[in-house]
């Protein structure tokens, strides 16, 4: 009968026993060894590691998205400044009652809106009799004056719209590259362990992430900047608007040129 010690004692030995056996069979079969990450996951480290196509990629998704802030601190300025400018002339409008009034005040002898159909007036001093061709005539400066301001307030937007629609497909590029690049290197080492493969897939879907980033602020600032220009654009409509009630109402007084 053995002693109890003896089976105690290799008891305890045999945990021990296994652990040296498993690890010289890691040791012979690298393939099936605990897995390792051989990369850094950091965001700045799956750039560096990148593949140079894929840099290529993030590079310009990053320069599209400082585009795409630039001109959002650029044109929000300049729409705003449309926006109080345009609104302080239709004010200055609501209180004229003939085409002459005003002209002691700089600001609103300067309306573009007052001038179009001034310098109209004026060329058209011999044909005051044709009202309705008169009407027209300073009617069409007015609209031509609302589609300039109109060019001048969306140049420089179209940019957002291109980023927006071009950006998530240029980031899905760089993913598409950069798991094709994961697929080689699992090709090339003879293994399909997930520490060896996430690297790569993660740096490629940094590419995909980065292009959302590039061109969701990139939507959201166009449909923002679309809308201020549509009002800014109706604030002018609405000053035309009345220009041409006081031109009307000049007519129909005698007093027009």
């Amino acid at each position: 009968m053995s002693n109890p010690a003896i089976q105690i004692a290799a008891s305890a030995l045999r945990p021990a026993g296994l652990a040296v056996l498993s690890a010289l069979a890691l040791a012979a079969n690298p393939a099936h060894a605990a897995p390792t990450v051989p990369h850094s996951l950091s965001v700045a480290d799956m750039f560096l590691q990148a593949d140079w196509v894929v840099k290529l990629v993030m590079i310009g998704l990053i320069f599209a998205s400082i585009v795409t802030w630039t001109v959002f601190a650029a044109k929000h300025r300049q729409l705003s400044r449309v926006a109080r400018a345009e609104r302080a002339r239709l004010a200055g409008l609501r209180t004229m009652r003939g085409i002459d009034d005003g002209a002691g005040d700089a600001a609103l002898g300067a309306n573009p809106l007052l001038l179009a159909a001034r310098e109209e007036l004026a060329l058209s001093a011999d044909a005051l009799e044709d009202r309705e061709g008169l009407k027209e005539r300073v009617a069409s400066r007015l609209e031509r004056h609302e589609a300039q301001c109109a060019r001048a307030m969306t140049r420089g937007i179209n940019i957002l719209a291109t980023i927006g629609a071009t950006a998530p497909f240029v980031g899905l590029f760089g993913t598409v590259w950069g798991i094709m690049n994961a697929f080689v290197g699992i090709a090339e080492k003879q293994t399909t362990n997930l520490a060896v493969v996430a690297p790569g897939i993660a740096e490629a879907l940094l590419a995909t992430a980065m292009g959302l980033v590039a061109a969701i602020p990139a939507v959201v600032i166009y449909n923002h900047f679309s809308r201020m220009v549509a009002a800014n654009r109706a604030v002018i409509s609405d000053g035309s608007a009345v220009v041409m009630q006081i031109v009307s109402r000049d007519l129909s007084r005698g007093m027009a040129g």
